[in-house]
């Protein structure tokens, strides 16, 4: 899962929030030294992605990618999977999507405290260029995509993933809609 999905599934306090984005920047964080609810949080996001990479619906959904970027293909999956949340948000909230982002993007900035740095520059850049509400355009995905394929250490054919996704884009939509529910009723339990 991407930002915006372990955002919108977490325990709802802001210190859960925060240490559900946590989890793609805990390297070397010991979570017995964060605050009990960061470190809920950041529980929540390991749970959370261990469900989503051994469920079948994800795993056929990386089928569907060429052999040259099927490596890639849970990154891929992760970022559109905020496009289909965004796209489908009627279906598993009443709340309003861009009163949940702005939430959000407040949650970010007060909560600089319990951020490591690179953290805290990352969500400095989705508050400031408004990522997650670029999410909902599928050419955003695109770009998002190709700036991880750049950022990647070693020759690869990531870039240009939308393409395969355009081409897919039902069936995985299809997959998202079936998947989806199931991870909400397991974050919820858990």
């Amino acid at each position: 899962m991407n930002h915006l999905a372990h955002l919108f599934l977490a325990p709802d306090s802001r210190e859960a929030r925060i240490g559900s984005v946590l989890g793609d920047f805990a390297r070397g964080i010991r979570p017995e030294q964060l605050p009990a609810p960061v470190a809920r949080g950041l529980r929540h996001h390991r749970a959370v992605d261990a469900f989503t990479d051994q469920h079948p619906e994800v795993l056929a959904s990386k089928e569907l990618f060429s052999t040259q970027r099927r490596r890639f293909a849970g990154i891929a999956l992760d970022v559109l999977y905020d496009h289909y949340l965004l796209r489908h948000w009627h279906r598993f909230s009443s709340a309003d999507n861009d009163r949940f982002i702005r939430g959000v993007y407040q949650d970010f900035q007060e909560s600089e405290h319990l951020m490591p740095d690179a953290m805290i520059t990352v969500t400095r850049r989705m508050v400031s260029h408004d990522w997650f509400g670029a999410y909902r355009e599928m050419d955003n995905i695109g770009y998002a995509l190709d700036r991880i394929a750049g950022r990647i250490r070693f020759a690869n054919s990531f870039r240009g993933a939308i393409a395969e996704i355009r081409q897919n884009d039902r069936e995985l939509e299809r997959r998202f809609l079936k998947f989806f529910p199931q991870l909400v009723e397991f974050a919820k339990d858990y």
